[in-house]
């Protein structure tokens, strides 16, 4: 018996007035999604990756201010936003995700298949 994938979709929106700077604005995006940092260094360069909160689960991006985790890793997101609280508002909405939807969403695969033990 298969049982119903259920993930989190959230979206959204900044409230860029209330950010101290455009500085802090992108440390929000950065905490959140993560970024690559290029260091020179002499005649060579050093790639970094800098991991955000998505980094560390599964996910879907939807659309620019949008995304799907899997309900197991809501209240990990939710920290993160509570932090950001006067700066971000943000909704979440339930989704089913049937065989199909699963199938396109590979990084949820496994989360699916430790859900069904």
């Amino acid at each position: 018996m298969s049982r119903e994938r259920r993930g989190i979709l959230i979206s959204f929106s900044v409230k860029t007035e209330n950010f101290v700077s455009n500085g802090e604005r992108t440390k929000f995006f950065k905490s959140l999604y993560g970024w690559t940092q290029t260091v020179p260094k002499g005649d060579k360069e050093y790639t970094y990756r800098r991991e955000g909160v998505l980094d560390d689960m599964p996910h879907m991006k939807v659309d620019q201010s949008s995304f799907i985790v899997p309900e197991n890793n809501f209240a990990e997101i939710t920290d993160f936003f509570d932090e950001w609280h006067n700066k971000v508002m943000w909704k979440t909405f339930k989704v089913l995700l049937d065989r199909e939807t699963k199938d396109i969403f590979d990084e949820f695969e496994q989360e699916f298949e430790d859900d069904d033990e």
